[in-house]
């Protein structure tokens, strides 16, 4: 996975806004200021995104790319390496999986608010 093929992906999606919340180096997208992948600039091998804990589960067993979250909650984040068995589309596909997590779980007043984002 090419590290600006991933943040171009990432800042496209509605309501997302690139931040660097915990030090210079780990690039954090969030839509509407919740987390849903993470990712280091200076060394980019893996990313860390949200994931539906039973299908977290199913992936780390299918998979030797995909691990439990890597400095976070073991049951909801998996780190995902770029070079691994997981390939580019697939790391997409669960972008998106954690994206829609995090909107899930929006409030009703900020569903609306991404909903009314040009």
């Amino acid at each position: 996975m090419n590290i600006e093929y991933l943040r171009d992906y990432c800042i496209n999606k509605k309501g997302v806004e690139e931040t660097f919340p915990f030090d210079n180096d780990t690039l954090v997208f969030k839509v509407m200021g919740k987390m849903f992948a993470l990712t280091s600039l200076a060394n980019p091998k893996s990313v860390n995104l949200k994931c539906d804990p039973e299908k977290a589960i199913d992936l780390r067993a299918s998979y030797d790319a995909i691990k439990p979250g890597y400095h976070m909650s073991k049951t909801h984040w998996n780190t995902i390496d770029y070079n691994g068995d997981a390939n580019d589309q697939f790391i997409l596909e669960l972008v998106d999986h954690s994206y829609q997590l995090v909107i899930a779980g929006l409030t009703k007043k900020q569903k609306l608010e991404l909903e009314n984002l040009a």
